[in-house]
C-alpha cells in the first residue's frame, strides 16, 4: 500500500506544481486580483502559448486523477479482488 501512496503523492505534487507554475503564467491577471490561478486564460498569440495553456489543463487533471487513482481506485480494486477470492474459497 505504501507504493500506491507514494505514486499518488508523486503524481499529485509533480503535476500540481507544474499546474501552479503554468497557471501563474497564463491565468493570473494581476496580483491584486482574487481570481489568481483560476481566471480564464488569454487567447494564445504563439504556439508556445497554446501549448502552455493546453498543458495547464493536462497537469491539472493529471494531479486530480492520478491522486484519485492511486489513493482510492487501486486500493478499492485490491480489496474487491481479495473479497472475491475469499468468497470463491468458501
Amino acid at each position: 500500500m505504501a507504493d500506491e501512496f507514494i505514486k499518488g503523492l508523486g503524481l499529485f505534487t509533480g503535476a500540481g506544481l507544474a499546474w501552479m507554475v503554468l497557471a501563474s503564467w497564463y491565468r493570473t491577471e494581476s496580483f491584486e486580483s482574487s481570481n489568481q490561478l483560476i481566471a480564464p486564460p488569454p487567447e494564445p498569440s504563439t504556439t508556445f502559448g497554446a501549448v502552455g495553456i493546453f498543458l495547464n489543463d493536462v497537469f491539472f487533471w493529471t494531479a486530480i486523477l492520478g491522486g484519485l487513482t492511486f489513493w482510492v481506485l487501486v486500493p478499492a480494486a485490491r480489496e474487491l479482488g481479495a473479497a472475491y477470492q475469499d468468497r470463491q474459497q468458501s
